[in-house]
């Protein structure tokens, strides 16, 4: 992966961005932009968003003795309690005090099983306002340039706030983009998954059967089980955008549940009973989404694919380039 081809900046406007359309059972691939993305899309489709924000989960604060320490929130337990990871994280052990500032400070309590924390907040006055002035948007730590705009960080049609990291296929959609869309006969649904540790942990183990997942909320409006449900019925494509939102529509499936915490792995063998096409971005090497989007539309056809946007200069991750995978193999 040339280091030069990491995205390190959002293009402008938002669906300006490059737009590979793979065709896995026709093993064909076309090179497009994404505010084509309509012409590869038919009257009655269903394209299903991961509506989740991030939050400024990103607190930069000291020990007592005046060590600097950094917490990322990963995930809330309930109104004071939330998993952490944080850095550096050796002599962080239960019991440690951390500082944030005069109005809010942790109390380290528990360790978790992904080399995580648990801590318990100590704060006077609402949390969320508190960490929106103290907390920064996490980016990924393969950008190095500092983000001007916040919300660029951000889908145009978030609405639950939860996520440490942002279900960045929804990044290239503008709200002209999806109102055009929705005229044209393309249907629209929403379901929740906040992101976090589970999405991004790279696997480092040899078999990849031995991966754990780390859990992370999801939550389906009966709305978009009926949206799918028509769809389904008519025999149009479901349309997954992002692998959050494929992770949260397979697991519900499986689950019967339409809230809950998912570990799913998804990797080849894995057989999809609800997605029928994807929308993702270019995934990092030895990640799960790399290994869902090989399941998907078969692991040799996806490393091709992938070589062709080396070669084509593609901008990858986050604030790279899409693609679109037609159909399932």
């Amino acid at each position: 992966m040339p280091e030069e081809l990491i995205a390190q900046r959002p293009i402008e406007p938002r669906n300006a961005s490059r737009l590979m359309v793979l065709d896995p059972i026709r093993q064909t691939i076309e090179h497009h932009k994404f505010f084509e993305l309509k012409n590869f899309l038919n009257v009655g489709d269903a394209l299903i968003f991961n509506d989740t924000r991030v939050i400024p989960a990103r607190l930069i604060g000291h020990r007592p003795s005046g060590g600097r320490i950094e917490l990322f929130l990963l995930r809330r337990i309930d109104q004071t309690h939330w998993e952490t990871l944080v850095k550096p994280g050796r002599k962080i052990v239960e019991g440690s005090q951390l500082i944030f500032g005069d109005e809010l400070s942790c109390t380290v309590i528990d360790r978790t099983d992904f080399s995580g924390r648990i801590v318990e907040f100590h704060f006077d006055g609402v949390f969320e306002e508190i960490l929106d002035r103290l907390g920064e948007t996490p980016l990924p730590p393969y950008i190095h340039e500092t983000l001007d705009d916040a919300e660029r960080y951000q889908t145009v049609y978030n609405r639950v706030r939860g996520s440490a990291a942002a279900p960045t296929a929804g990044l290239h959609f503008t709200h002209d983009q999806l109102d055009d869309l929705q005229s044209s006969g393309i249907n629209l649904g929403f379901v929740t998954l906040h992101v976090g540790i589970g999405t991004f942990r790279p696997v480092r183990v040899d078999n990849i059967e031995d991966h754990r997942m780390h859990e992370e909320f999801y939550s389906i409006p009966q709305s978009t089980i009926d949206l799918i449900n028509r769809t389904k019925q008519s025999n149009r494509r479901v349309i997954a955008v992002g692998t959050t939102t494929i992770r949260t529509l397979e697991s519900s499936a499986r689950s019967g549940e339409l809230s809950g915490a998912t570990d799913i792995f998804i990797y080849p063998g894995f057989e999809f009973r609800v997605v029928d096409g994807l929308i993702t971005n270019f995934h990092l090497p030895k990640s799960t989404l790399l290994m869902l989007i090989s399941a998907f539309a078969g692991r040799e056809f996806i490393l091709r694919a992938y070589q062709e946007a080396i070669a084509e200069r593609y901008r990858f991750f986050s604030f790279g380039d899409a693609m679109f995978i037609e159909a399932k193999i």
